[in-house]
């Protein structure tokens, strides 16, 4: 039997039933990646494995580093298939690492292959991939359609002009390929210089004199509204914890003022909290008039190794989990937006395994009868999107919460390879759902279960995010 089989990762016969009769047929709703919408626009056509697989995977570039494989073959100068055989040197020592479960179920789902990634197979396997990647049904647009996706949102700055969503939305392209309003930059005066440029830019874009606080944020209404014709429906932001430091529009608009006036060179903390409290609120207040979704990313520490973060960059797999005090900050965000009857449907992702009960109560905190599920739960985030991760989120929004309103997996990834993602996240929750049946801990009653699981797959993120989708 190969590696990956039909019935990998289900334990049990209930498991495999139940994820044969109603999880792997479902489409899906990828909803938060970070794609090239230009790749999607364009239909690119890989030439080769590293250009797919490896161009920007800093999953697997941290896991080169390990195995002590030196730059030049992770971000350097060496060729293409250098690189890829440095990535199958790597492959064996990943044993009971997710990606050594990723590697495998994307070579087995993409291109039929069950040999085992090494050294010794890597050549023929190089060989073979790139003959396939040739083929027309392996542009960008053919492997979302051979994944079934139906619709995908990709991760965008407030400055973006949108042009690639728009050449897909002008070709008649069938399946959706949405934007998603990230203005992480707005946030970051502790970094002057950089936010200087930016709000040089928002102005540009926005036609607006950005010369006040106020001006600001109608920059940023100007182009959530521009976002929200071009099909966005969710916003993002990627925050150590959520900021909730309230103070007055005019203490705002002081900070602002001596921010963007280049008058100081010190930086404080509480400047940069209290400038992105106001901020926050006010993307949340623009979600829930568009009736947006909300997405909070909450916990890492990022780019830990500034040597290397010097030399290649941000986000290249020096980040780790952070041990921030999350509870109190995030309850008092989004009571001040309920308090004033603006809290949109709202998303937590947790990048700490050990905050997840405190993501889990805090979810329910903010039902108000009008959305089911609608403080989220979302789900296993970055270290923690692998299958013990997945378990412990699942068994977490369970004992918690509502499990059958949960809107489900995505990719959260660069690359057009990571869709059975979405598979191993089935499996996953087959197999506990298989498990607990087989216990006698839930009934077995295939229609109970079964649309249950036809929801968590799909439909729950099709109703839930309002995008215009099939």
């Amino acid at each position: 039997m190969s590696f990956i089989h039909d019935d990998f990762l289900l334990s049990s016969k209930t498991a495999r039933r139940l994820y044969h009769s109603f999880a792997k047929d479902e489409p899906i709703l990828d909803y938060h990646n970070h794609l090239p919408p230009k790749d999607i626009a364009e239909d690119r056509q890989f030439r080769n494995l590293h250009e797919i697989w490896l161009e920007g995977d800093h999953y697997k570039w941290r896991a080169m580093r390990c195995n002590g494989i030196p730059e030049e073959y992770i971000t350097g100068d060496a060729s293409p298939r250098e690189k890829f055989m440095a990535w199958a040197k790597t492959v064996p020592h990943t044993l009971r690492n997710p990606l050594y479960h990723w590697t495998h179920i994307e070579l087995k789902r993409y291109f039929g292959i069950d040999e085992l990634l090494n050294e010794k197979s890597a050549p023929a396997i190089w060989e073979q991939t790139q003959a396939a990647l040739a083929r027309p049904e392996m542009s960008t647009r053919g492997i979302l359609r051979s994944q079934k996706v139906r619709a995908l949102c990709t991760t965008d700055d407030p400055t973006d002009d949108l042009s690639w969503h728009k050449k897909c939305a002008d070709d008649g392209f069938e399946i959706g390929v949405y934007p998603t309003f990230r203005p992480d930059k707005a946030l970051a005066v502790q970094q002057p210089e950089a936010w200087n440029a930016w709000c040089d830019k928002l102005a540009s874009v926005s036609n607006t004199d950005i010369n006040n606080f106020s001006a600001l944020l109608t920059a940023l209404e100007k182009r959530h509204d521009f976002f929200h014709s071009m099909g966005c429906r969710l916003s993002d932001h990627g925050l150590n914890r959520c900021y909730a430091n309230f103070s007055t529009e005019a203490a705002a608009s002081r900070i602002f003022d001596r921010y963007r006036s280049h008058r100081t060179k010190r930086l404080y903390p509480e400047d940069h909290e209290l400038l992105a409290t106001h901020i926050m609120l006010h993307v949340g207040r623009l979600n829930a008039r568009r009736k947006w979704t909300m997405q909070l990313h909450l916990g890492p520490v990022r780019n830990n190794n500034s040597r290397l973060a010097k030399k290649v960059g941000a986000d290249v797999g020096c980040d780790s989990i952070g041990d921030y005090p999350q509870a109190e900050s995030l309850s008092r965000f989004l009571d001040a937006l309920d308090t004033e009857n603006s809290l949109p449907k709202t998303v937590l992702y947790n990048v700490n395994p050990a905050d997840n009960y405190v993501f889990g109560t805090m979810a329910g905190n903010f039902a108000d009868g009008t959305t089911p599920g609608k403080v989220q739960f979302g789900s296993g985030w970055w270290f923690v999107d692998q299958k013990e991760g997945m378990e412990w989120q699942i068994n977490a929004l369970s004992n918690l919460g509502l499990l059958s309103r949960f809107i489900g997996m995505l990719t959260d990834s660069r690359s057009f390879m990571s869709f059975p993602r979405h598979e191993y996240f089935r499996r996953t929750l087959c197999n506990l759902l298989g498990n607990d049946i087989e216990a006698g801990l839930i009934p077995d009653d295939d229609e109970l279960t079964g649309s249950m699981l036809k929801n968590i797959c799909y439909a729950n993120a099709k109703a839930y995010l309002g995008l215009e989708v099939s």
